[in-house]
């Protein structure tokens, strides 16, 4: 058989059933474009938060009190023998390694200027903290290098809680109360909008001792550190490990490096994308029964010409590649099809909705073609099969 001929009787039969052609190329359409879609939102998601989660640089080690188990969870503060105090945050910083280390404690108060209240998120900080993520001061300055253990009463406002107290007056040299306590604002920071669902801009930084005996803790949330990126993350571990249980006695705590964060959200991110495509795959799975079901009505329709196909010479391979052919072509023009549907809804979606992230990777892309396409080979074997070992004779006689 010419490949003229062999591609003439496969066109020929797609074109002249267009209805069927139709129907059987929107199942895989519809299967391709469900992958497209969720998985671009579950790959824009992972790259969103792998992003957010990295702004802040891949040198940063985090010390949280308690220790974990070998079971998975912390001990907590409760478990600790010492909590992580002002002290260590000092202790720490005469590490050759060290960069910058911020004590943090965190909580809820709500914050007066004159006639004006707003509950936010206070952040008990370090002077260091700027330097350590990235972070940049608008106006004024950043909390001071006071005694870290009686520190003044000084805030420093997010963009955003600057406006709702202050509007366009000017906040600094201001006087504010936080949890009922007065503070003076020296300082204003730079817009950085929301990470990882915490607004940034909507908070207010005071000294992490101020912080401490304002949410009455003994203990601090976490201590982190910044390293110079010469010195290699193991050796930063085993340095504060050292350092810190000279000073509690015992490892009554949690040093997490930024490749481990990492790690773990990495692996969790991809368990998503991968639940989400499979979610969709199960629209693939019935556009391949409708092909099979499809082709199955085709040899069955079309025996007598598969008996004249056979009486004029053909091979039984050949009338296997005819209707392999038939079903991969109707599965890659479904593909194809599926790609631009799936690929235009998520870009409509992102339009629509500008905070939802998308991102569709050309892997992603070639990959859902070649999976369409060994979707109508592996769909089509057996009608091709059946129509391969048909009785020439008996083929002719058939109606």
């Amino acid at each position: 058989m010419l490949l003229r001929d062999f591609l003439s009787l496969t066109g020929g039969s797609l074109i002249a059933h267009r209805l069927r052609t139709f129907l059987t190329t929107l199942g895989i359409a519809v299967g391709i474009a469900a992958v497209m879609l969720l998985t671009s939102i579950g790959e824009g998601v992972h790259q969103f938060v792998l992003s957010e989660f990295t702004q802040f640089g891949t040198t940063i080690v985090g010390i949280n009190p308690g220790r974990t188990t070998t079971h998975g969870a912390s001990t907590g503060v409760f478990g600790t023998v010492r909590p992580l105090t002002i002290e260590d945050t000092e202790a720490l910083k005469r590490l050759p390694f060290a960069r910058a280390v911020v004590p943090f404690v965190q909580g809820n108060a709500e914050v007066e200027a004159g006639n004006r209240r707003r509950r936010t998120t206070v952040y008990g900080a370090g002077p260091e903290m700027p330097e350590a993520f990235s972070m940049h001061v608008q106006s004024g300055r950043f909390l001071p290098h006071d005694d870290p253990t009686a520190p003044r009463a000084l805030a420093v406002l997010g963009s955003k809680l600057r406006q709702e107290l202050f509007g366009d007056r000017n906040p600094l040299g201001q006087r504010i109360r936080v949890g009922g306590n007065r503070y003076r604002v020296i300082g204003v920071m730079e817009p950085k909008g929301t990470v990882l669902g915490f607004d940034l801009d909507d908070t207010v930084y005071i000294p992490a001792a101020r912080g401490l005996e304002l949410f009455n803790r003994d203990s601090l949330f976490e201590i982190d550190l910044l390293y110079k990126k010469t010195v290699k993350a193991d050796s930063v571990v085993a340095g504060i490990k050292k350092m810190l249980i000279a000073r509690h006695g015992r490892e009554d705590f949690t040093v997490t490096t930024q490749e481990q964060m990492l790690d773990v959200l990495g692996s969790i991110l991809n368990i998503l994308t991968f639940a989400v495509g499979a979610i969709g795959g199960i629209s693939l799975l019935v556009g391949a029964i409708g092909i099979v079901t499809i082709m199955t009505i085709a040899v069955n329709e079309r025996t007598s010409e598969i008996g004249l196909i056979r009486a004029l010479g053909a091979r039984r391979s050949q009338v296997l590649s005819l209707f392999l052919g038939e079903a991969i072509v109707l599965a890659a023009v479904g593909g194809i099809a599926g790609l631009l549907l799936g690929v235009g809804i998520a870009n409509l979606l992102h339009l629509a909705l500008p905070a939802l992230p998308v991102h569709t990777p050309w892997f992603f892309v070639v990959t859902a073609e070649a999976v369409a396409v060994l979707i109508g080979l592996a769909a089509g074997v057996l009608p091709a099969q059946r129509a391969a070992r048909l009785d020439p004779v008996e083929a002719l006689r058939a109606e």
